[in-house]
Parts: C-alpha cells; structure tokens; sequence
C-alpha cells in the first residue's frame, strides 16, 4: 500500500508567511496614507498662508520665510525672469541675477523634479552647500508676468515618491503663480 504525504505543514507555512507578507504591506500603505495625508495638510497651509500675502513683497516673505516651517523644509527659493530682469528670493532676502540663470533652470524641466543632490541649486544661494534632496518646480505665466522657479530644499537625503509628491508640489506652484499674477498685474 502506498505512503500519505502530509502537506498541511508546507500549506500552512505557506499560508503563515503570506499572511506576514500582506500584513507588512498593509503597514507600508497605512505609513504611506499617513504620511500622504500629512503632506496634503501642509501643502494645504502653505497654500493659505500665500493667499493671506498682502502684496507681493509679503507673498516673498511667506514663501521664503514661512514655508519652510510650514512644509518642514531646510530652504525655499524662488527664482523669477522677465525680459532682460532676474530675481533671486531666499531666507537672506532679494537680489537681482542674471535672468539667464533662471531660464536655464528650466531647460528641459516640465512640473517638477524630485532629487537627491551633493550640492542644492544655486537659487539656494549660500545654503546651496547644505541641500542634499531638493524639489524644482517650475513656475509658468503668461507674459508681462515673469516666470521662474520654486526651489524647495532640505538637509537630509531623501528617497522620493514622485508620483504623488510631485502633484502636490505643481499645485503649490501652480497657486504661487496665481497669487504672484494677483500682485503684479494690476
């Protein structure tokens, strides 16, 4: 007669470690859910904060100078160009560049770029050496508004999730532009 093979021992293991494996994935997208959550939260006080500005001075100040605490960030840069003028804004303040910096940023750059850097964009200005992950976003208008760029930057690496990440941050440019247009065209 021949011998019974028992394979409930291997089904249940098999069962055991399948179980495991979509329990650690379902940790994965609570943690990501969370984590998305927060970074609509964020972008969502961002975002009010800039329609607050009560000029286009104040609007610089909010993003330079609010943003990065409010979308927990090391450093915010804008940089904009119109014509034959070029502006840089960051922590330390406004300065006048050279409009082709600005323009060649943009070369190539469509919505936003998410990267780890050794060294962060110039825009950054002296912080620039600090910047180890940074997000470019690019900002367009319609003339006589300027165009430009919104560089977010922060000191620790980062592995990004670009996908959703990056839907966020165009719509964070998109209503910077917006506000900017609310400043400067009359």
């Amino acid at each position: 007669m021949g011998k019974v093979i028992s394979f409930e021992d291997k089904a249940v293991a098999s069962l055991r470690a399948r179980v495991a494996a979509a329990e650690e994935a379902n940790q994965d997208l609570i943690a990501f859910a969370r984590g998305h959550s927060g970074a609509v939260a964020s972008i969502h006080e961002a975002v009010l904060a800039a329609v607050d500005a009560e000029g286009f001075d104040h609007l610089i100040h909010i993003v330079t100078q609010e943003w990065p605490q409010i979308l927990g960030l090391d450093a915010v840069a804008v940089g904009l160009f119109v014509g034959e003028r070029g502006l840089r804004a960051d922590a330390s303040g406004l300065q006048f560049v050279d409009p082709r910096m600005v323009e060649r940023s943009l070369a190539g750059l469509e919505g936003v770029v998410l990267r780890g850097c050794e060294r962060g964009h110039p825009l950054f200005g002296p912080a620039c050496t600090l910047i180890r992950a940074e997000a470019l976003v690019r900002l367009d208008t319609a003339p006589p508004l300027p165009s430009g760029l919104l560089a977010l930057g922060q000191r620790a690496e980062q592995g990004f999730e670009t996908r959703h990440g990056s839907e966020l941050l165009v719509f964070l440019g998109r209503v910077l532009t917006r506000c900017m247009g609310r400043w400067l065209i009359p």
